[in-house]
């Protein structure tokens, strides 16, 4: 088979990098990490996180911000309980009202502590470098009941008495592994947030024998029982549930979204009675507690956007208000950061922002929302970043000291860092101004930045809405946002906005526009761009013992459903690892047989996986002559308080033809470029690269003979790049110099080539770059094509690599045993059969 041919060819492409970029807490030992700590483990946010009552029912002692308050009910002042370089959360009122047991996290544990609340004195009750939380005192205050992570990695509950300021504990239950499959959750059940009974005889608390979707239900233990328990409530739940037994022992609070998209609360009998609802709203409400008579509940409620204090008075027929501190007593003296946000211009402007003291605790904006990254690299930074978003102004009260300010806007600006004093009683007033990178003339009004992976509101800590994702992508500094509407279990969280128009909180710098993800635990997840008439339903597949357990529809249905409507479909958060067919049993991505049949238009290139594995992937279907534009999108759960983000992390530029025109014009502008493959990926690096006057996702017509192509490009960063490579049909066909700092370059050259193919340029760092979020950096253009007379499409397919991978798939799709009907499997197996009738085309 004639190929083409390069006068500097250099190596195949580089392995994946070693990820030193690890996720937080990586002692917890369960699947899909990001879920489990956005939706259980206590963090920051931008409002209280959890809350008790004293023992009189007189105040609240709720944690916000990494401290621990006590707020009167007739008072509006916040007195602060404790200080510390790390973050205390979860608070529990003995009964006795002498003390609380709390929750201390540090970068890598989460320990118990108890604090004297006469003497402010605070006692360590655990340690070895586990995960412990919900912590519960026992009603006569000789116990708690925990969850730990001590034993296996697992969420299990313990319980024990304080001996000497040691915890002597036990596990309830022993490990059991269920026999039903999950996809999100661990083979082995967990046990999660307990409430006693208040005779101090039994717990109830949520748990998931053999069920297969969400945490489980509510179940009731003796203690006394050896850990046999009864059922209480059986619903799908979804880490938030968060029980709290009635002090006259009959009913259980707790939070559920049965039959609607969020979570509210929910009161049964203690002895599993039919439940009914006690509030509603599009919001979430969670996090509730009997106050010491029974007659009234605190709450957190996001209806406002970040988490509030609420009290429902059920004496009172349901009275509610909201628990405000007007004022803050702290422990040590403060003083306000105020900062003004502006651009290279010195024109006012949003970004992220970033505020730490001296020993690396971190501190957010007032009214705004917390968000953490989903890890970190050990190697260069001993805690995961946190961050807020600001419109333009930041107002911060802080201990007085010197704190480090990280400024970032997008990827077209350096990251700003500043060092600042505050003094105590006094505003420490600073005008941070961001330094453009130096991009060539016009550039920017060239290319238009997007993220085609969000999710707007998933369960989350905060309630999301359009105009917040704006601002959040204004910050960013990206030109468009699109919001995949996707379930998460048996609720789709964003069902309600989703339109095939603009939304209207698009403004004239950013673009808000909704589409769908497709989930299915076998072929692999789906982005359906530019739908123009309906939401397609249901919006997954192949979830076993439900009704949706049939495999059918197959992703390739899918994406036929989707261009029957106009859009545009892509294979979303590829792969972590390069799959090898030869040894993968389970390989059931349909990704090749979808790419052969010309039902895939763009791939994340860059997104939530690994990037050098996911391109190789992508490489191969070029080589296969398949024109797959390059895509990125971050996957951010924009609601989440720690995410893997935040919104712009993974983004694609896309040339976009036509001047700027009103939202649906530019809806059409960005679904054209997308569609044509105009594009380039990155997480970090700007690239330009042209090819005899040929861009990304143009072709050019090579003499019969071959010839010489020349070739112009650059290279600019806000981090050092250590590779910058012209790749030729998957090769590497010339390392270029990425400049002294390795953040600017300009380049030109000639190639020869002969045979057609594809070319693109791609920049990427072995190692982490701490400022950008994610694994390495990396940036990719989408593919120049080069056409010759004569030469066959395919120039180097690796059609051996695609039909192992189709053998894995058909044999998958032979022996699924949940197909509805036989038609079902017949139509996935006759998608199976043309393609490898391409592919072995392609091999002759």
């Amino acid at each position: 088979m004639r190929r083409l041919v390069v006068a500097a060819l250099i190596g195949a492409a580089a392995p994946a990098a070693p990820a030193q970029w690890e996720r937080v807490l990586k002692q917890v030992d369960l699947p899909h990490h990001y879920y489990y700590r956005e939706m259980y483990l206590p963090q920051m946010s931008g409002g209280p996180d959890a809350a008790d009552w004293t023992a009189d029912g007189s105040a609240v002692i709720f944690s916000e911000g990494g401290y621990l308050w006590r707020q009167s009910l007739d008072g509006s002042v916040a007195e602060q309980l404790t200080d510390s370089p790390n973050y205390d959360h979860q608070p529990d009122v003995s009964p006795d009202g002498a003390r609380l047991v709390f929750v201390r996290a540090s970068a890598e544990a989460m320990e118990l502590h108890v604090l004297d609340l006469a003497t402010g004195a605070v006692t360590q009750l655990t340690s070895g470098g586990a995960v412990n939380v919900d912590p519960r005192w026992s009603p006569d205050g000789s116990r708690l009941a925990w969850v730990s992570t001590k034993d296996n990695g697992r969420f299990q509950l313990f319980v024990g008495e304080i001996n000497d300021g040691s915890l002597d504990a036990q596990r309830l239950r022993t490990g059991r592994r269920s026999r039903v499959p999950r996809y999100y959750y661990s083979e082995f059940d967990h046990e999660l947030s307990s409430t006693w009974s208040p005779d101090g005889t039994e717990l109830i608390f949520v748990t998931n024998p053999e069920i297969g979707y969400g945490t489980g239900g509510l179940w009731r233990a003796s203690l006394s029982g050896g850990g046999n328990m009864k059922p209480v409530r059986i619903e799908e739940t979804t880490w938030k549930a968060r029980p709290d037994w009635s002090p006259d022992g009959r009913r259980v609070i707790y939070s559920s979204y049965l039959g609607r998209q969020r979570h509210q609360l929910w009161i049964t009998t203690a002895t599993g009675g039919d439940p009914f609802p006690l509030t509603y709203g599009e919001y979430d409400v969670t996090g509730a507690r009997w106050s010491p008579d029974g007659q009234r509940v605190v709450y957190l409620s996001n209806e406002s956007g970040a988490n509030r204090l609420w009290i429902l008075d059920l004496s009172q027929g349901g009275a509610r208000r909201e628990l405000v501190p007007t004022k803050r007593m702290y422990l040590r003296p403060h003083g306000a950061l105020e900062l003004t946000l502006l651009d290279s211009a010195g024109r006012r402007a949003p970004a992220r922002v970033s505020v730490r003291d001296k020993v690396g605790r971190y501190f957010f904006g007032d009214g705004s929302w917390a968000h953490a990254a989903d890890g970190f690299d050990r190697g260069n930074t001993g805690a995961t970043w946190r961050y807020f978003h600001a419109d333009g102004n930041a107002r911060l009260e802080v201990p007085a000291g010197s704190y480090e300010v990280l400024v970032w806007r997008g990827l077209e600006h350096f990251v700003l860092r500043e060092n600042i004093e505050v003094a105590a009683g006094r505003a420490a007033i600073a005008r941070l101004k961001s330094t453009a990178v130096r991009l060539p003339r016009g550039w920017s009004s060239q290319w238009a930045s997007g993220d085609l992976h969000v999710h707007m509101n998933y369960g989350g800590t905060y309630r999301n809405t359009p105009e917040r994702l704006a601002r959040q992508a204004a910050a960013e500094e990206l030109d468009m946002v699109y919001n995949l509407v996707v379930n998460k279990e048996q609720r789709i969280p964003d069902i309600e906005y989703f339109s095939t128009l603009p939304d209207p909180a698009s403004t004239d710098r950013v673009l808000v526009l909704h589409g769908q993800e497709f989930h299915t635990s076998l072929w692999g997840h789906l982005g359906l761009l530019g739908l123009d008439d309906h939401f397609l339903l249901p919006d997954y597949a192949a979830y076993p013992d439900t009704a949706a357990a049939s495999p059918a529809p197959g992703n390739g249905t899918v994406a036929d459903l989707t261009h029957d409507q106009g859009g545009l479909v892509g294979y979303v958060h590829p792969f972590d690892a390069l799959p090898d067919p030869a040894t993968d049993e389970s390989l059931a991505s349909s990704l090749p047989v979808d790419a052969a049949l010309g039902k895939v238009d763009y791939y994340e290139v860059v997104g939530f996986s690994d990037h050098l594995a996911s391109a190789e992937v992508w490489h191969r279907l070029l080589n296969c002559g398949f024109r797959i534009a390059a895509g990125a999108g971050t996957d951010a759960m924009a609601n989440f308080a720690s995410l893997h983000g935040p919104v712009g992390l993974n983004r694609v530029y896309a040339r976009l033809k036509g001047g700027a025109g009103d939202p649906a014009a530019r809806r059409a502008q960005w679904l054209d470029a997308m569609k044509s493959g105009r594009t380039f990926a990155t997480n970090g690096p700007l690239l330009e690269f042209v090819v005899e006057g040929h861009g990304p996702g143009d072709a050019i017509t090579l003499a019969k003979q071959g010839g010489e192509l020349r070739y112009t490009g650059m290279l600019r960063s806000i981090v050092p790049i250590r590779h910058l490579q012209i790749i030729v049909n998957g090769v590497v066909a010339k390392e270029l110099d990425t400049g002294p700092d390795g953040m600017h370059a300009d380049f030109s050259g000639t190639l020869n080539a002969d045979g057609g193919g594809w070319m693109l340029l791609r920049a990427f760092s072995d190692e982490n770059a701490p400022e950008l979020f994610d694994l390495y950096p990396y940036a990719t253009t989408g593919a120049v094509w080069l056409e010759q007379p004569g030469a066959p499409a395919g120039v180097r397919c690796d059609s051996g690599y695609f039909l192992a991978w189709l053998d894995r798939v058909q044999a998958i799709v032979k022996n699924y045993p949940d197909y509805n009907t036989d038609e079902e499997r017949e139509l996935l197996l006759k998608n199976i059969s043309s393609a490898r009738a391409v592919y072995e085309k392609l091999a002759d």
